[in-house]
């Protein structure tokens, strides 16, 4: 499975990375069971995962403790809550796998390490955090603009494999609907 991240590597970088497999050694893998937490909002967030093959959900509790789900992460992307690991402070996110998963995982002295002697890897990091700022705002925008129905339909266009890999409870969260308006309007279309 270390190939996956390395090829997730290469593509992002190309050829120029001499000291790929120094970078690689900085991972150990993480196998998690399904609903296996990573991480607990209040904890600090110790890891960037690689997701070789799985799924992880990032989502937090309102006042209510009721879940909303931020983010689904699958395979070949990374996951964790930047800001706790990159500051120390504590989380204010959840992470945990929705299904059987295989990561990669770099600590917080591992990943600074890299940034400082792979000058390369710091590419991949601000790619990382580009993405995640671009999902994010892309969801948030997409998702103030459309009713119910068509972001169930944005959904279903623009991250199909969602739709069958997860329970509609999770997708409802995802998409920032209730769960019985969810199933009534999925059964419309």
């Amino acid at each position: 499975m270390i190939e996956l991240l390395k090829n997730h590597i290469i593509q992002r970088l190309g050829d120029d990375i001499d000291q790929l497999d120094l970078v690689l050694t900085k991972f150990k893998p993480v196998v998690t069971k399904r609903n296996e937490q990573l991480l607990t909002q209040g904890e600090v967030c110790k890891y960037v995962y690689f997701i070789a093959k799985g799924c992880l959900q990032v989502y937090v509790y309102d006042h209510e403790m009721n879940e909303t789900t931020r983010d689904i992460v699958i395979e070949d992307n990374w996951c964790s809550d930047l800001i706790s690991f990159g500051s120390g402070q504590v989380a204010n996110e959840n992470i945990r796998s929705v299904e059987p998963s295989q990561l990669w995982a770099i600590d917080r002295k591992g990943f600074q390490e890299m940034m400082e002697t792979v000058p390369q890897f710091d590419k991949v990091y601000r790619q990382i955090l580009e993405a995640s700022y671009a999902n994010s705002v892309y969801r948030i925008n997409t998702f103030v603009s459309l009713a119910a129905l068509d972001r169930i339909k944005w959904l279903m266009q623009n991250r199909p494999t969602l739709m069958t890999r997860l329970s509609s409870k999770l997708i409802a969260s995802y998409l920032g609907i209730n769960k019985d308006v969810f199933s009534r309007l999925k059964a419309k279309l």
